[in-house]
């Protein structure tokens, strides 16, 4: 009988693919994923450091486990991802339930960690090997799959900005070789997938080396989009500093570029910007996004905002208020700022908690009203939507929009068809389609 795993992510999309390839690992050492704890001979916790107090949410979850270990002291326990690659050897000392750790890089060498531990051994590996872990991972299966995946092109950044732990769990900027992310886009099509996205920790710095010489994002996009059953591509999380020329126009010359663009900014105060080490102003991220929708009017555009930044004040906040209402975001993430040990920031004075609570309630509420406002502004337009899954009403199914919104329509398409539809309808997080046929 196959062993069980139980894999519980946290965190980002890269997160959620490194799940899936771990998984992959493990299964080619004789584990199959399980839905609940209770059932797994193994459990992986693949973390994230971005979030506050991540690592002391890690060990109140490991503490869940102790009954289960109990019951079946053979049950294996790891920690995988960021918090994983910073804690280390610390994670076992102090939950000494914890058989192995391995850090964002290392996956790839799971089975050898989980042979050692199986052995009654304890496993740690938080190196930055120099071997592409990607290539000593076997190749993805063939389970029934949704019609989108996650492709990782890049990890790691060089960024360093002052809040930010990524340079430190993930490390430098690595980018994959071309071949090898074509051929694995190849193989994901082949499977039925009609959608992928792009991965990287700073997606849009990748240069991996192809023909002649490395390639650009741009160039890699370009590429994609000539494989025959691949619908649409996007890609996430970009740095503005990276956003060169022929990215800005392949948003305009690519068809299956989707029309969507994540592009963090953090905040609208020059003098935040530099103590957050963003090496840009918000003058230049405006002309930028002046740029980009000169290439792709009808772009929506996402960001990132931190508030309560160490020594901001109000005129800084204000500055981040008027800079959104100058962009005009069709979605956005924001979030009050928390210390991450071991970044420069954290040695820095903090904002009184309840000043920045007041602030992210003030810009969650201007955002908010832009978000509905763009979905709003949907309504009568005819939009195509990649179906994923079946919706909570009899002969309902969910799909995104070309814009990334989540779209619910009746129809007896099943998922993975792409379908014409006009909006009707606008609600808090979705939009209601109509198909064309039915009008």
């Amino acid at each position: 009988m196959p062993r069980k795993l139980f894999i519980k992510t946290y965190g980002c999309q890269m997160n959620v693919y490194d799940s899936e390839r771990m998984a992959e690992a493990m299964g080619a050492a004789g584990y199959e994923q399980t839905a609940t704890a209770e059932e797994a001979d193994m459990i992986l916790l693949n973390t994230c450091h971005i979030r506050e107090k991540a690592a002391e949410k890690v060990y109140s979850e490991l503490g869940r486990f102790k009954g289960l270990k109990a019951a079946n002291p053979d049950l294996k326990i790891g920690v995988a991802g960021c918090v994983a690659q910073a804690e280390g050897e610390e994670i076992i000392r102090r939950q000494p339930l914890v058989d192995l750790v391995v850090g964002p890089q290392s996956y790839h060498r799971l089975p050898a960690m989980e042979a050692k531990v199986r052995d009654g051994g304890r496993a740690v590996d938080t190196d930055f090997p120099e071997e592409d872990k990607f290539a000593h991972l076997p190749a993805r299966p063939l389970p029934d799959r949704a019609p989108t995946a996650f492709l990782t092109v890049q990890e790691g950044c060089d960024k360093f900005c002052a809040f930010c732990v990524v340079p430190y769990t993930r490390g430098a900027e690595v980018s994959r070789p071309v071949a090898r992310i074509l051929a694995e886009a190849e193989d994901l099509v082949t499977r039925g997938v009609r959608e992928i996205t792009l991965l990287g920790q700073n997606v849009n710095a990748y240069h991996g080396e192809g023909e002649v010489g490395p390639w650009g994002l741009a160039r890699l996009i370009r590429r994609l989009a000539k494989i025959d059953g691949l619908a649409r591509i996007r890609f996430t999380t970009s740095h503005p500093n990276d956003m060169e020329d022929d990215l800005i126009a392949a948003h305009g010359d690519c068809p299956k570029l989707m029309p969507y663009l994540h592009l963090p900014v953090q905040s609208g105060s020059d003098r935040i910007l530099k103590r957050m080490n963003r090496k840009h102003t918000a003058e230049q991220y405006l002309r930028l996004i002046e740029r980009i929708r000169v290439a792709r009017p009808d772009l929506l555009l996402s960001g990132d905002f931190i508030v309560g930044f160490p020594e901001e004040t109000e005129a800084d906040f204000q500055a981040t208020l008027d800079l959104v209402e100058a962009v005009g975001y069709g979605q956005a993430y924001s979030f009050k700022y928390s210390a991450r040990p071991g970044t420069p920031a954290a040695e820095r004075a903090t904002v009184d908690p309840d000043v920045a609570d007041d602030r992210l309630q003030r810009l969650q509420a201007l955002l908010k009203r832009q978000q509905i406002a763009a979905q709003e502004a949907m309504v009568g337009r005819n939009v195509t939507v990649l179906l994923e899954k079946p919706g909570r009403l009899p002969g309902q199914m969910i799909g995104k929009s070309d814009y990334l919104h989540a779209v619910h329509v009746t129809t007896d398409q099943p998922r993975g068809t792409l379908l014409p539809v006009r909006i009707a309808a606008s609600s808090a997080n979705s939009l209601a389609g109509e198909t064309m046929t039915g009008l």
